[in-house]
């Protein structure tokens, strides 16, 4: 199964017993960034994560503006700047900028 069958089936696990979850889904990317667009990742308030945006600080704040976006209802664009990063001490940093898509499913 890929990722992104693993993330729709997810989605449909949760919709079939009435969960609320947040697909977010990568719409832009500039500069060098972990995912491309179109990468996806669910955010299962009750059972977790599936896929993935790009882990480390930048999905964490994915995941934090997606417990809102469950509760809310209210779709929603989140910037993740790496540029920052940049200074960081580790060579995998990327340091690009995306923009990621969440809404409630």
């Amino acid at each position: 199964m890929t990722e992104s069958e693993a993330v729709f089936a997810a989605a449909g696990e949760a919709a079939r017993e009435g969960r609320a979850t947040v697909l977010a889904t990568i719409v832009r990317c500039r500069g060098s960034t972990p995912r491309g667009v179109g990468s996806r990742m669910l955010v299962d308030p009750e059972r977790g994560l599936t896929g993935t945006v790009g882990g480390g600080c930048g999905e964490a704040a994915v995941i934090e503006a997606a417990r809102e976006v469950a509760r809310s209802g209210t779709p929603r664009l989140v910037r993740v700047d790496l540029t920052e990063d940049l200074l960081s001490w580790s060579p995998a940093v990327c340091g690009g900028v995306f923009d990621v898509f969440l809404e409630r499913v």
